[in-house]
């Protein structure tokens, strides 16, 4: 059965060709080596790696996710830009701090008023969720502010169709491992979640 499916594909391929119609041309042969190639390529080397540092993010950075809170109109178009871990010295030796950069646009017809940090989690490989430092209140947050960017600040105020780009600073134990990032409106506890996987 299996080698009459196989006899009745080479029926309808028609006959097989022969001289200068029936032969591939050198290019043609090029551009399949060459995909081939990259085919090899992309499956030995994986998915580029995590950035550590103030580079690129994650392979997921970039992406811009909608999202509604539960007030009318409340829309909110949320991207990754950027991972940085670490993000600069930590307080003390047990911790470590990493920021989110984050580029948060209004698309809703309400005011967004609500707090960074509350609203993005930071999930680490261990499952543990950790949420934003406040900038007004925590020295970590405080002190990054110069190194690596502008932190948002402790409440966002965004009219419709305008925009924010800052920081969101986490502080993890030195060994835990980046997982996912998350955000959410409604200080981090609306239904709709965007969450950046940095595995």
């Amino acid at each position: 059965m299996t080698s009459g499916a196989a006899t009745a594909g080479a029926d309808r391929r028609g006959p097989a060709r022969s001289g200068p119609a029936g032969r591939r041309r050198p290019h043609t042969l090029a551009a399949l080596a060459a995909l081939a190639m990259l085919t090899v390529a992309a499956l030995v080397l994986g998915p580029a790696p995590l950035s550590s540092g103030a580079g690129p993010g994650p392979d997921s950075s970039g992406e811009t996710v909608s999202l509604t809170g539960t007030a009318p109109g409340a829309r909110l178009d949320a991207t990754l830009v950027r991972v940085a871990d670490p993000a600069g010295p930590a307080p003390d030796d047990a911790d470590r701090l990493v920021s989110v950069q984050l580029r948060l646009e209004n698309t809703g017809t309400a005011v967004y008023e609500d707090s960074p940090a509350a609203a993005t989690h930071l999930l680490d490989a261990e499952g543990h969720r950790f949420t934003g430092l406040s900038p007004s209140t925590d020295p970590g947050a405080a002190g990054l502010a110069g190194v690596a960017g502008a932190v948002f600040p402790e409440t966002v105020t965004l009219d419709p169709g305008s925009g924010a780009t800052g920081l969101v600073v986490f502080r993890l134990p030195r060994d835990a491992g980046l997982a996912a990032v998350q955000f959410a409106l409604d200080g981090g506890l609306a239904n709709d979640v965007a969450q950046w996987s940095l595995a």
